[in-house]
């Protein structure tokens, strides 16, 4: 399970998240992101979507505690990408992908509650790179957000359907969710829970 951390510089480092160096890594930090999630067996699922990230906000909020009584410093941030509120059956919102995103979400919400954000995209489109080919998500995922955001005026009664927002939830571009971290970063006043809409409304903020 490997998470990566691009420093001040151009260096990036990939490491498993379990045996991380945090006090290492985090000098200099003023913020945290984690993207960490994936699929697989019920165990991998609750591994990797809770408890790496939980093990992340620890390790920051340990780290931040202890910086401060020293230094006056410290890492006043951690920024979530966690997953939408899907309407699906409690069956399958019991599986090990969401009940470990949620779990990974209270717990940035409780250790910091005045500045921990959590952003909550449904499929996420860009350029993608797996084993050295590119996949061209955005093909896919670019012209489905605009007929969605089209058709939702007619698509909205359908929305009380179990499961329909599988179907009727807009993708976001990878774009919009990193400019959304860098209004999180950047502004004191954003935290807490966001939707897809109000992380589109976020980007917007700081797109330039």
């Amino acid at each position: 399970m490997f998470q990566g951390t691009l420093s001040k510089g151009s260096s990036y480092s990939a490491g498993d998240v379990f045996y991380t160096k945090w006090d290492e890594i985090l000098v200099g930090a003023t913020a945290v992101v984690s993207t960490l999630g994936g699929f697989g067996s019920e165990e991998q699922m609750n591994k990797i979507n809770g408890e790496a990230n939980v093990l992340a906000v620890g390790a920051a909020k340990d780290f931040a505690t202890v910086i401060s009584c020293l230094f006056h410093a410290g890492i006043p941030k951690f920024i979530l990408i966690s997953v939408h509120d899907y309407n699906l059956p409690s069956f399958l919102l019991s599986i090990g992908y969401f009940t470990g995103k949620r779990k990974a979400e209270s717990e940035v919400l409780s250790k910091y509650p005045n500045s921990g954000v959590v952003l909550r995209p449904g499929f996420i489109y860009g350029k993608r790179k797996v084993d050295g080919f590119e996949i061209p998500l955005d093909l896919v995922g670019e012209p489905l957000e605009r007929f969605l955001q089209a058709t939702e005026n007619f698509t909205k009664p359908l929305s009380s359907l179990p499961a329909s927002d599988l179907l009727l939830t807009p993708p976001v571009s990878v774009d919009d969710v990193a400019f959304a971290v860098i209004n999180a970063v950047t502004d004191d006043d954003f935290f807490g829970i966001f939707t897809i809409q109000q992380i589109k409304e976020a980007a917007a903020k700081v797109r330039v």
